[in-house]
């Protein structure tokens, strides 16, 4: 019996004054006089001690009194009444057990009622040879009492006071078990907030200003602040969430998204990121570096460009010298790094793997694997290098993101130029607007610009030539060595500052020196005592340098005078961009004549550009020789792919030549002609590898035959680079629909916004399925206003998405993907025009037929799963001639009836098992056209008599003999028989019947 129904028979006015007796009053106060030790209920009952009233006996009296008062009320007793007696004598045992606990009455209250009375039944003898009620009974009654017990000892004078009191022990307690702990528990260097703070303001100025090429003319500062001279790039990479690509003849293609470059840490902790030269990786990571060191969420930046780690070729360093080896004039407290890292508050920024010499590259990811495993928690990471130096997937199973940043769209180019001339200042304002309809109108020129680098250069010539710019590349570079090398201190009235004055030439003769050092070692960056070696050493080489008695102060000129130069840190020399290393290490190897140097190395990703560069400075014989030269490398190479990527640089290399023997030309494009257009979708994918390079190869379209075209198309579809997107556009109106569709296909592949603008607002749409893989795709098509009539929608399309894009389009032919068991099918009863309908659903998909358009022209049904109603709701559909069910289910009998009793049924198209399970005696005799799905041994001999008014038969699949039709003979509306495999027996059919055999 339960407490409560216990005090439901017991009045508490009558019951308390009666518990209220087992316990003595106590006076005022917590007691802490007279006594040293805690007061124990044995002191506080009145059956024990000095203030003890009762006896034993009367106890037992007064749980006498309690039993019979619990049973006298009305109801059915609670108990045996035989039992009445030991149960008495239970319940004064158990009260009497209260003076035995040792706790106080603080610590009883603390307990609680139902606890304070197992203790007392623990206390207690245990009940013999009560029945259950009686034992139920009686730990009621205990609860029950010891519910008014404690409500007495609350109600004490010294209850208050002694919880007080035992309150302020506790605190004071834990307070020193607190303060023991703190103590015990190691803290964290107090001069790491201080250290950081000074380490972040350092990188907000080192990082925080930008050189913008040829700002820097006419009294103009040399450095720009970076949040006025920084453009956010797009970077692309592909998304596993997305759709898998166009078919399954690409096997492993993973579709593309798009997102800030600049934000891309906040989504992927782990990046990859490659870029060409100039395209703004180390800007990124100097605009990352001072934001995350602006930031107030603690996250601390570690700079760590390559190219200064291992200039000396020493072991890269661990966290703990992550800033003595960038040369950061701060001391860290000891172990600082490590705490930052282990915490998770690292941001560390890696420039340039492709500045590490390819035989080092794998120690470096050794090293950064290290890292990462040493320090696997929430920091983030970006490692940062050109697009061919390192694998696919060179990080991937170290959870990296591969991204790519992406070209300069039209739109940043403009943003470029426009931000150019505002900090150029308003000098240079006449010249913008004038140089973005150059760009416009040029194409050459606007291929150029494509990266910051060669924009700000073209930017800088423009104005610097009052609205004149150069043709070609190296027309352009030799326009910008002229401008750094001669005119920036001649215009600034800078004098000799060194006391040196050299024309161009010969500061390009020793500095071209340097260059070519850096390329043939495969670095980017050198000790400054090995740079001022090699201009030293050749000084006496060039009389314009000779005619100085200091050839310390020619370096020191060409160091810090040339605009090509720089120290990025003490004791170490690079050039401002790795394009001009190329420019002139390939003038130097031209110079030199180092041919076997440039074929040997010609294959290589970091030599392409000085291999073409080569040959826009050699004379007509030295091209010639090099063309042959790598000719003759391409037909020696065992590696079909270094093969091919020979060929394309010689290729490539023939649009920078001034003159080159027409006989050998003529070879060069014979022997390209032979991979290029490709000529199998194998092919295709192979030249992709190549890279961008490749696009100006490959034909305009007016110029490839329809396979050639497609060919083609799918090159460039697998490029991942903006210029691929630009050669696409031009196959927009093809009239091969196969060419449209594999451009329609490649969307996924490229930045979703920007291929919809140049390529599928332009797509001509005669025909065309427009595949829908996702929401964001629909979303494009919504914004330029397209409206196709026939979708081909994916399984990524949300219910929402395809609501509004079914009710926007309301097509004539849909394909629609789902792999939801309840797929969202409601917003086609909408659709008026729809008269072909393919559902590619899961087989166990859950559907209606009630959400087919009743009203549309619905004529062709796809299925590969039956509606809820089978297969005879659809005959709502009173259009429908012809219905295919290839990818479904099989054709059980019962299923068999429901098809037969279409109405309008003219055309089926089935699988040869579902012929095995014909009923018997059904015929359909408005089937006019059949398409069969078979085996090996198609049941044809069941045909005639199933569909006896049959013109035409189509035979598809494999088959290892010929089909034997001959059970054909006896249908005499046939009029056509094809199939994909060989048959026989047709000279048992008529005359009129027209066979057609295809492989």
């Amino acid at each position: 019996m339960e407490p409560a129904l216990i005090g439901a028979r017991l009045a508490s006015a009558a019951i308390g004054p009666i518990l209220k007796k087992l316990l003595v009053s106590d006076g005022p106060g917590a007691g802490l006089t007279g006594r040293s030790e805690k007061i124990r209920l044995s002191s506080l009952v009145s059956f024990r001690g000095e203030k003890g009233t009762l006896t034993e006996k009367d106890v037992r009296g007064l749980a006498a009194t309690l039993v019979a008062r619990s049973t006298t009320a009305g109801g059915e007793p609670p108990f045996p009444r035989d039992e009445t007696e030991a149960v008495t004598d239970t319940l004064a045992t158990t009260l009497l057990s209260l003076g035995d606990l040792d706790m106080d009455d603080v610590q009883a209250v603390r307990l609680g009622h139902r606890a304070l009375a197992r203790s007392l039944r623990a206390a207690a003898p245990a009940p013999d040879g009560l029945s259950t009620d009686s034992v139920l009974y009686l730990e009621s009654m205990t609860e029950w009492a010891c519910l008014h017990i404690l409500e007495f000892f609350t109600q004490r004078s010294t209850f208050v006071a002694r919880s007080l009191v035992e309150q302020t022990r506790g605190q004071s307690e834990l307070i020193a078990k607190l303060d023991e702990m703190i103590r015990r528990t190691p803290r964290a260097d107090a001069r790491d907030a201080e250290f950081e703070r000074r380490y972040l303001a350092h990188l907000a100025r080192k990082h925080g200003r930008l050189t913008i090429y040829g700002i820097d003319l006419h009294h103009s500062p040399d450095e720009w602040p970076l949040d006025m001279a920084y453009l956010s790039l797009d970077a692309t990479g592909p998304d596993p969430a997305l759709d898998r690509g166009p078919s399954a003849t690409e096997p492993g293609h993973r579709p593309a998204h798009s997102v800030p470059a600049d934000h891309a840490l906040a989504r992927h902790p782990r990046i990859l990121l490659r870029g060409v030269a100039g395209s703004g990786k180390t800007t990124l990571v100097q605009w990352l570096a001072v934001t995350a060191a602006e930031s107030a969420h603690g996250t601390i930046p570690f700079v760590l460009p390559l190219r200064t780690l291992t200039r000396h070729g020493e072991r890269l360093p661990p966290a703990e010298r992550f800033l003595s080896a960038v040369g950061c004039p701060l001391t860290a407290p000891e172990g600082w790094a490590d705490r930052v890292l282990a915490a998770g508050r690292g941001i560390v920024l890696v420039d340039g793997i492709d500045e590490v010499p390819e035989p080092e590259r794998e120690r470096t990811r050794r090293w950064l694997r290290d890292l990462i495993g040493a320090y696997d928690g929430p920091n983030r990471w970006l490692v940062t290098s050109r697009p061919s130096a390192v694998r696919d997937d060179w990080l991937a199973t170290d959870r990296f993101t591969e991204l790519t940043l992406s070209a300069m769209s039209r739109s940043e180019v403009t943003t470029f130029v426009s931000r150019w001339h505002t900090a150029a200042g308003p000098d240079a304002a006449p010249y913008e607007q004038q140089l973005l309809d150059t760009l416009q109108t040029t194409p050459d020129l606007a291929r150029l610009a494509t990266n910051p680098l060669m924009c700000g250069l073209i930017c800088a010539l423009h104005r610097d030539r009052r609205g004149f710019l150069p043709r070609g590349r190296k027309a352009l570079y030799d326009a910008a060595l002229s401008m750094l090398l001669t005119r920036r201190d001649r215009e600034r009235d800078m004098g000799a500052p060194y006391g040196v004055e050299l024309g161009e030439a010969p500061q390009i003769q020793l500095i071209q020196r340097l260059a070519y050092w850096l390329t043939l070692n495969g670095r980017t960056q050198m000790d400054r005592g090995h740079a001022h070696t090699i201009v030293t050493e050749a000084v006496p080489a060039v009389p314009e340098a000779a005619a100085h008695d200091d050839p310390g102060g020619v370096f020191a000129h060409l160091l810090h005078r040339s605009g090509l130069l720089r120290e990025p840190t003490p004791g170490t020399v690079d050039f401002v961009h790795r394009t001009f290393q190329d420019y002139l290490a390939a003038k130097h190897l031209v110079d030199r004549w180092d041919i076997g140097v440039l074929i040997s190395h010609a294959a290589d990703d970091q030599w392409e550009d000085v291999v073409r560069m080569a040959v826009g400075h050699s004379r007509p014989r030295e091209c010639a020789e090099i063309f042959r030269e790598l000719l003759a490398a391409a037909d020696a190479a065992d590696d079909p792919g270094r093969r091919l990527r020979l060929l394309v640089v010689a290729a490539t290399a023939l649009d920078h030549a001034t003159e080159v023997a027409p006989e050998v030309r003529q070879e060069i494009l014979a022997r390209t002609a032979l991979v290029i257009p490709p000529r199998t979708a194998e092919e295709a994918r192979e030249l992709a590898t190549v890279g961008p390079a490749v696009l100006g190869l490959l034909g305009p379209p007016e110029t490839l035959s329809d396979r050639q075209a497609v060919m083609s198309v799918i090159t460039a579809s697998w490029i991942d680079h903006e210029a691929a997107i630009t050669y696409l556009a031009r196959f927009t109106g093809h009239p091969l629909l196969m060419v449209r569709s594999q451009l329609i296909w490649a969307w996924t592949r490229f930045d979703t916004k920007l291929y919809a603008e140049k390529v599928i607002a332009c797509l001509d749409p005669t025909d065309l399925n427009f595949t829908v893989r996702g929401d964001e795709y629909a979303a494009e098509l919504e914004h330029l206003g397209l409206h196709p009539a026939r979708l081909d929608i994916g399984s990524g399309v949300s219910p929402d998405a395809l609501a509004r894009l079914l009710g926007r389009c309301d097509p004539t032919h849909l394909l629609l993907n789902s792999t939801r068991h309840a797929p969202e099918l409601t917003a086609l009863a909408t659709l008026g025009r729809l008269e072909e309908l393919v559902l590619d659903l899961p087989a166990a998909a859950l559907w209606s037929a009630d959400s087919l358009p009743v009203s549309a022209p619905l004529a062709s049904l796809t299925l590969s799963s039956w509606p809820q109603g089978g297969l005879a709701s659809l005959g709502q559909l009173g259009r429908l001639t012809e219905l295919i069910l290839w990818e479904g289910p099989v054709l059980r009998p019962e299923r068999w009836q429901e098809v037969a009793a279409l109405p309008a049924l003219t055309s089926l198209a089935i699988d040869e098992e579902d012929l095995y399970s014909w009923p018997d005696g059904l015929v359909m005799p408005k089937i006019e056209e059949l398409r069969l799905a078979h085996g090996d041994l198609p049941p044809l001999e069941r045909i005639p008599e199933a569909f006896p008014s049959l013109r035409a038969l189509a035979l598809s699949g494999h088959q290892e003999d010929p089909v034997d039709v001959s059970a054909l003979a006896s249908l005499e509306s046939l009029v056509s028989l094809s199939s994909e495999g060989a048959v026989s027996g047709t000279e048992r059919l008529s005359p009129d019947v027209r066979v057609h055999v295809s492989d």
